[in-house]
């Protein structure tokens, strides 16, 4: 696509997209990816701007009128317009390659712990009044009815500054990584039998108001890369798989270059041609650091969700005080971090994302809070409310969570361990949130003999009890990072964009077993 999209109005498509979210609407039908790439931006601009409809601050006055007629207590208006684009190398070739625009408005209603939701991707008035009425049966007391504040728009600093937006990158250019990577893969060892690769990004430009006045908006801007090998010797087949990504500009890829993807999915393919069979049983485990802490998310952080904890169902209801780990953890989630997968200006609900420090030194200090639970709960809103799309009511979820790093180095942690088992890496997993049970998939394992890293690992999975995990805890490294950007997580059947970190990890006794799960709530 070309940098300027412009059609007979004379604007990007980006900053006609940008313009609708402060006050317009659109309603678009997109041509094939194919017609557009061959007619080239001035068709792909007509097509953006030939459905222009407003839905300006009066409109959603009214529809929040509509939304608390029977009686609701709070009433909110989501409007979500999305660009993405998609591109697959396999056999050498680009395969596939596709682009849409989504558009579409949610409106919830709250009536006590009760959420009425409608939504619609048609902004015709009768479509949105029909949503909007829709989400008002929630609540039955028609003469209770209470007008809606005064909209007053706000404005928060950008977290997320983008210097190259997707709409001024060419399909060639995406592509060019994409053979760039596969290049690379088959250039380091005559073993890599097979190279596919995938690029994507997304531009979305989102509004909220609800009935207390408020109005703001927020940009998000996504990019990923990944790459995935497999090599083979002899009879053995195994793969290697890297990526990363976050809300960064295009030239991200001037640093992360296709080229040391590729060099990192060769490099774990090459070490799981040498695997043996994982050790079972219980063991001193140390988890690596990055991406590793998609365990701490999964088998910690769901449980500090307010939502689960409001209904008891969560190991850590009613704790918040209460020492629920070692003392050496401390425990974040945060969602204002620059540039990051999982951070937002504002959450979904439009409060501002912030950090939040979920267990200090080991104590349990806070949940996270959306704002149906918060006012039932009767605790501050931490940013955390958040919702797949337009078509989904938000709920407390987590952004970028991450475990504190401590004082040793990896060396020290690795020669304290006479006998253990090394996870550096995981795929997904499954956790009971009811209690804190999980089962993890380890993507790239190693055995802990004398002191020093030996043999790869295959087939290994880690089985614990995610509370009893913290309090285990024995030394953290100094090595802190957080993950290359490739986390998504689901709840109740939503998925968003989230990142993990953590140093390295000594934990006193894991259950290693050797046989992977299918399934995960968590996924790279």
């Amino acid at each position: 696509m070309d940098k300027n999209l412009t059609g007979n109005r004379g604007v990007s498509r980006r900053d006609f997209l940008r313009k609708s979210a402060t006050g317009a609407a659109l309603a678009i039908t997109t041509p094939p990816l194919a017609a557009v790439l061959l007619q080239g931006k001035e068709s792909l601009a007509a097509a953006v701007a030939s459905s222009e409809a407003q839905l300006n601050k009066k409109t959603i006055r009214k529809l929040l009128e509509i939304a608390l007629s029977r009686g609701g207590e709070f009433a909110e208006v989501y409007i979500q317009y999305t660009t993405r684009s998609s591109i697959n190398l396999e056999e050498e070739r680009i395969r596939k390659a596709t682009y849409g625009i989504s558009q579409g408005v949610g409106i919830r209603v709250l009536n006590g712990a009760q959420t009425g939701y409608g939504y619609s991707d048609d902004f015709s008035f009768d479509s949105l009044k029909s949503a909007a009425e829709v989400a008002a049966f929630i609540a039955n007391q028609p003469g209770k009815s209470v007008a809606p504040a005064e909209i007053m728009p706000r404005t928060y600093p950008n977290v997320n500054p983008i210097s190259i937006y997707p709409d001024d990158v060419a399909i060639k250019q995406k592509s060019d990584l994409l053979y760039r990577a596969n290049d690379a893969a088959r250039k380091q060892d005559s073993k890599i039998v097979q190279v596919d690769a995938a690029f994507s990004d997304s531009t979305s430009l989102i509004t909220i108001a609800n009935s207390e006045g408020l109005y703001t908006t927020d940009e998000r801007v996504l990019y990923r890369m990944n790459v995935s090998v497999i090599a083979e010797e002899g009879d053995r087949r195994e793969s290697g798989y890297h990526g990363g990504g976050g809300r960064l500009g295009f030239d991200q890829f001037d640093t992360f270059t296709p080229e040391k993807i590729a060099d990192e999915a060769v490099r774990q393919s090459l070490v799981m041609l040498d695997a043996v069979a994982a050790p079972a049983g219980p063991n001193v485990v140390v988890l690596g650091n990055g991406w590793a802490g998609i365990l701490l998310h999964e088998a910690i952080g769901h449980g500090l969700e307010a939502d689960f904890n409001r209904k008891k169902t969560s190991m850590y209801s009613g704790r918040i005080g209460e020492k629920v780990a070692s003392e050496l953890c401390t425990v974040v989630d945060e969602g204002n971090i620059p540039n990051r997968r999982g951070s937002s200006t504002v959450d979904d609900e439009g409060t501002p994302t912030q950090r939040n420090v979920l267990i200090e030194n080991g104590i349990l200090r806070s949940y996270l809070v959306d704002r149906l639970n918060g006012k039932l709960m009767d605790m501050p809103l931490t940013g955390s409310g958040r919702r797949q799309s337009f078509k989904h009511y938000p709920m407390p979820r987590m952004n970028n969570t991450y475990m504190l790093g401590g004082e040793h180095t990896p060396e020290e942690i690795i020669k304290s361990v006479p006998s253990g088992f090394y996870a550096k890496s995981f795929g997904g997993g499954q956790v009971d949130i009811s209690n804190g049970n999980f089962v993890f998939n380890v993507t790239e394992g190693y055995l802990i003999e004398d002191g020093k890293i030996t043999a790869p690992v295959k087939g290994a999975t880690l089985i614990g009890i995610g509370p009893e995990v913290l309090t285990k805890v024995e030394m953290l490294g100094n090595d802190f990072s957080l993950d290359p950007g490739v986390g998504s997580c689901g709840k109740n059947g939503q998925r968003v964009p989230v990142g993990v970190g953590q140093p390295h990890v000594k934990i006193s006794e894991i259950t290693v077993g050797g046989t992977a799960v299918a399934g995960a709530s968590m996924t790279g």
